[in-house]
């Protein structure tokens, strides 16, 4: 069984995901956010990483096709692939942003054949446009993705959309609306400051 609340907590303990309800954190894109994630902070914390190997693990155990390879989202995706890759003795591989700009201008770095079945890992979903790209530029090497699988998601509306319309799928460990239960339970934030989260990401995801 999954351990997403204990996953969420584990985040939240180790400032992977912040929360401020007054929305002081300011995203790149100029958003004023209630949340800030940044989960290469679990690289840090052994006990942590490791559990989100073995949650990755049992996620892939449950899919009904298994994987030949594991490929990384560059970069917070990476060192999870790795880890993973290694708990599972499979071949990994990662994905770059872009095309490397010198030597063979490789965009998939290490060895995928085609026909070979891909899980790709990523740190977090957003709007999905990374893990989305990194799909992609997989299938397009002539490998079949069956899944993108990430730490945490924050439940945009948007990113369900696009996965679905290049008919990708993805799941998480954890999410937004769980963490949010947890915090409630942990007397982290209050009932009303939950509505108003939960409010702030519905409003972002269908913007």
């Amino acid at each position: 069984m999954l351990k997403s609340k204990e996953i969420a907590n584990a985040l939240y303990k180790i400032d992977a995901i912040q929360i401020r309800p007054d929305r002081s954190f300011v995203w790149t894109s100029g958003i004023h956010s209630p949340i800030y994630c940044d989960n290469r902070l679990t690289m840090s914390y052994p006990k942590v990483r490791k559990q989100i190997v073995r949650q990755f693990a049992e996620m892939i155990e449950q899919l009904e096709e298994k994987p030949d390879v594991i490929a990384g989202c560059a970069t917070a995706g990476i060192p999870h692939a790795a880890w993973l890759a290694d708990y599972l003795d499979l071949p990994m591989v990662y994905v770059r942003a872009t095309p490397k700009g010198h030597g063979k201008q490789n965009q998939i770095e290490g060895k995928v054949e085609k026909g070979d079945k891909v899980i790709v890992i990523e740190d977090l979903i957003s709007t999905g446009g990374s893990s989305i790209e990194s799909a992609i530029v997989l299938q397009d090497a002539g490998a079949e993705v069956l899944q993108v699988l990430a730490i945490f998601t924050y439940g945009l509306a948007k990113a369900d959309k696009k996965f679905k319309e290049v008919n990708v799928t993805f799941s998480t460990i954890t999410n937004f609306d769980i963490l949010a239960d947890a915090l409630v339970e942990n007397n982290e934030i209050t009932e009303a400051e939950k509505t108003d989260l939960l409010q702030w990401r519905d409003e972002l995801g269908n913007s």
